[in-house]
This record gives structure tokens, C-alpha cells and sequence, in this order.
């Protein structure tokens, strides 16, 4: 049976709780989204330059060539953001200190660009330290810068408006006070923000590595509970071969009592130890064909105690799984078709485990007003164990629910393989599900 290949280990640098962690490494369709932004960005600034020339913003602005190429100082950057975020942000806000000293008109995308680099810093820088060096000098310059810049603009009142007024709100205060305020926003802001994408970045990556972790541990379990199966199926072998045995042994010992006495008879009984081998044979060949090679280093779970219920359990007993669906919840009826034959103990206790996990499946997935049928047809040449449901809950009408792991339909097929039948198990037509298992009774005689 093919198994799922197992995920590769996680490695240390993945972990985001460990000292150091980087985000995943920019990929080209990133670089090519920034540098396609940067362009849009210089586009807007070139618009933006020529629409405050038009409306006289500078009453000798710079040079043309000099615009352009101090916009491009600052927007073009940021083509290279996620991969230099530091070296970015230095470029960025020196090109932006010189484009207002060489009166540049043009500070709408200017400021954009210096909210993106300082943000980008936050978001993408690796070094944390350093991150936070980086932003702090750089705010703490353009703050010095400000007031260098507010203090010469009070020493030319050609520049502002009418303070001849004075007072505690003059507005002279009130102009400072606004400069003041909108550039603590504006450097908070792409401050705060900057660390938020950082931490929803590293969140996102927690929660990417439980994931992995919650998968391998999923494949962990549902090997270890593959192996389980199989390791129980082995045990009811041997409880069905050693009642072959057994018996082939008390028959032995009738036909050497009657071999010299009644040679006939003898005979008949000799007979009866061929076929019970045969069996013994035919059921250790079906079984075995289930299990694959698995290491001897784990223990099995204590069987002891477990072979006389083991043994006790065949189609006689599903009455009684029938009942208890009943009792769980589920109305389920229960009909023998055909003549009833003699099943060997693997088959009949395999037919009784189906029918036990196709009822489970019912009561679990089927709904709360779902009814199932059992029905148990002995055919010529087969017996044929049918478990249906009508499916009317809330599975039957698709509300999400917990998937299962399929485990419960892998053992019922393996059991079907064993004693070399076939096994049906799929949604029905007009709703609710199905399962039929088709075991032959005449089984292929296997030479001694």
C-alpha cells in the first residue's frame, strides 16, 4: 500500500520565536511590483512638480533637470526597498531634505515616498537593532532639520501669514503648533505601522510552522495507527490459525485411534485435517498480504485477554451492533437475505468489524435524523454485507464539519483484501452513503 512521503524537518532559521528570524526572502515578482510602484511614483511627482510650477509655489524654483533628477533621488529608491531597506530610507530622506532646500515644487509624493521607505525599514529590515537605529537617527534628523527650517521661516514674516496678533494662540503658535503636530503623526505613523507588518509577518509565520508541525504529527499518527491496524489483524490471525490448529491436532489424534479399528473413518477424519490446513493455509496467505515489513523495536499492545473476545465476534453478533446504533441515535433495521452458509472465523469476524465501522461512520457523519439499513445477502458463491444510510443531516446538506482521516475505510479495505472480496464504498445517488462488501465463499484451494 503506498504511504504518504513524510514533510521535510523544519529548520532551525524558520522558527520565528528564535533570536535573529528573517522574513522569507524577496522573490522577483516583488522586486518588479516595487520597482513598477516607484515608476507610478515618479510619474505622479513629475505631474505633481508641474501643477505647483503652474500655481507658483516657489517664486524661483529650481532648475528643470535639477526636479527631475531630485524626484527620482527620491522615488526611484524605492524600486530596491525590500532588499536594501536601510540604505533606502538614507537615500530617500537625504534626496528629500535637498529637494526642499533647492525648492522643489513638489511635497505630496515626496512625502509618500519617505512615509514608504520609513515604513519599508520596519517591515522588511532583518536586523532588528539596527532597524530601530536607523528610523530613530533618521526622525530624530528630520526633526532637528524642521526646526532649524521653522526658526528661519519666524525670522522672514514675508513667509507667513499675518502675526500681528498676539496671544497664547497667536498664529504665529498655532502655525508652529500644526507643523509641529502633522510631523509627529507623520513619523509615528509610518513608525507604528512599519512594526505592526513586521509582527503580522512573524505571526503569520507561527502560525505557517504549527501548521507543518500539526501535519507531520498528523502523518505520525495516522502511520502509527496504520501500523496498529495491521498489528491487530495479525493477532486475530492468529487466534483463526490456532483454532485451525488446533483441531487439525484432535482430528489427528481420532484418525490414528481409528486407523487400525475402522480405516474408512480414519480416513474421513484425515480428510477433515486436509481441508481444516487448507483453510488454515488460504486464511494465513489473505491476511499476511495486508501487512507490509514494519520494525520489531516497537511493542505491540498487551493482547492478553483479547482472544476469547475476539474469537466471539462474527455475523452472528451484528444483531447486536444493530441494536446499538438504535440506542445511539440511529434507526437502523437489519435483514438476512439467502440461505445462511458456514463462514470461516476471519471472514465472519472480518464481516462483523465492517459492519461495526460502517455504522460508526453513520452515527458520526450521516446527520442527527439519518436512518441506516444493514442487510446480510448469502449469495451462491459469495456473501455480501451491505450497510447503507440516507444521509438527511447536516453532512447530507454539506455544513463544514472536521474532516475525517480515512483510516476507518483504509482497514475496512484491508480486511475486504484479506479474504480476497471487494469492497464498494461511495456516496449514494439520491444521498447518503454505501458500503458493500463482496467476500467469496469458495475460496481457491492453495497446494500443500
Amino acid at each position: 500500500m503506498p504511504t504518504t512521503p513524510p514533510l521535510p524537518p523544519v529548520a532551525a532559521e524558520d522558527d520565528p520565536d528564535r533570536p535573529g528570524w528573517r522574513r522569507s526572502p524577496v522573490r522577483p515578482e516583488d522586486v518588479r511590483k516595487d520597482a513598477a510602484a516607484a515608476g507610478a511614483l515618479f510619474l505622479g511627482s513629475l505631474l505633481s512638480m508641474v501643477l505647483w510650477r503652474v500655481a507658483g509655489m516657489y517664486e524661483d524654483p529650481a532648475p528643470a533637470w535639477a526636479c527631475v533628477l531630485l524626484l527620482a533621488m527620491v522615488t526611484g529608491p524605492l524600486a530596491v526597498r525590500r532588499r536594501w531597506p536601510n540604505v533606502v530610507l538614507v537615500v530617500v530622506a537625504a534626496s528629500f531634505v535637498a529637494l526642499v532646500g533647492f525648492e522643489v515644487p513638489e511635497t505630496l509624493v515626496a512625502n509618500i515616498s519617505l512615509f514608504c521607505a520609513l515604513y519599508t525599514v520596519g517591515a522588511w529590515a532583518p536586523d532588528r537593532r539596527r532597524a530601530t537605529w536607523v528610523r530613530g537617527i533618521v526622525i530624530a534628523g528630520m526633526f532637528v532639520w524642521l526646526i532649524v527650517a521653522i526658526l528661519m521661516t519666524t525670522n522672514d514674516p514675508d513667509s507667513l501669514p499675518d502675526l500681528s496678533r498676539a496671544g497664547a494662540f497667536s498664529p504665529l503658535v498655532a502655525y508652529l503648533v500644526i507643523q509641529l503636530l502633522t510631523n509627529v503623526l507623520y513619523f509615528a505613523g509610518a513608525y507604528w505601522f512599519g512594526e505592526r507588518q513586521w509582527a503580522s509577518a512573524r505571526e503569520r509565520a507561527r502560525t505557517q510552522l504549527r501548521t507543518r508541525q500539526l501535519e507531520s504529527e498528523r502523518r505520525r499518527v495516522a502511520a502509527q495507527a496504520v501500523a496498529i491496524e495491521r498489528l491487530r489483524l495479525a493477532r486475530e490471525l492468529h487466534d483463526a490459525v490456532a483454532h485451525h490448529v488446533s483441531m487439525m491436532g484432535v482430528q489427528a489424534a481420532v484418525a490414528r485411534t481409528l486407523l487400525d479399528a475402522d480405516p474408512t473413518q480414519a480416513r474421513a477424519t484425515l480428510e477433515q485435517v486436509e481441508q481444516s490446513a487448507r483453510d488454515a493455509i488460504t486464511e494465513l496467505q489473505g491476511i499476511l498480504g495486508t501487512l507490509r515489513d514494519e520494525p520489531d523495536d516497537a511493542a505491540a499492545p498487551d493482547a492478553e485477554g483479547t482472544a476469547e473476545a475476539v474469537a466471539s465476534l462474527d455475523v452472528s453478533r451484528i444483531p447486536e451492533l444493530v441494536e446499538g446504533a438504535c440506542e445511539a441515535g440511529l434507526p437502523t433495521t437489519f435483514q438476512v437475505v439467502g440461505e445462511p452458509a458456514r463462514l470461516s472465523p476471519v471472514v465472519s469476524l472480518n464481516l462483523y468489524r465492517i459492519a461495526q465501522e460502517a455504522l460508526t461512520n453513520a452515527r458520526k457523519h450521516a446527520g442527527p435524523h439519518a436512518h441506516a439499513d444493514v442487510r446480510l445477502r448469502y449469495l451462491d458463491d459469495a456473501v455480501e454485507l451491505e450497510v447503507t444510510d440516507d444521509g438527511v443531516g447536516a453532512a447530507a446538506r454539506g455544513r463544514s464539519r472536521v474532516p475525517g482521516t480515512g483510516l476507518g475505510l483504509l482497514g475496512v479495505r484491508e480486511r475486504v483484501a484479506a479474504d480476497g472480496g471487494t469492497l464498494e464504498a461511495r456516496p449514494r445517488p439520491r444521498g447518503g452513503f454505501l458500503v458493500r462488501a463482496r467476500v467469496p465463499l469458495e475460496r481457491r484451494e492453495v497446494p500443500a
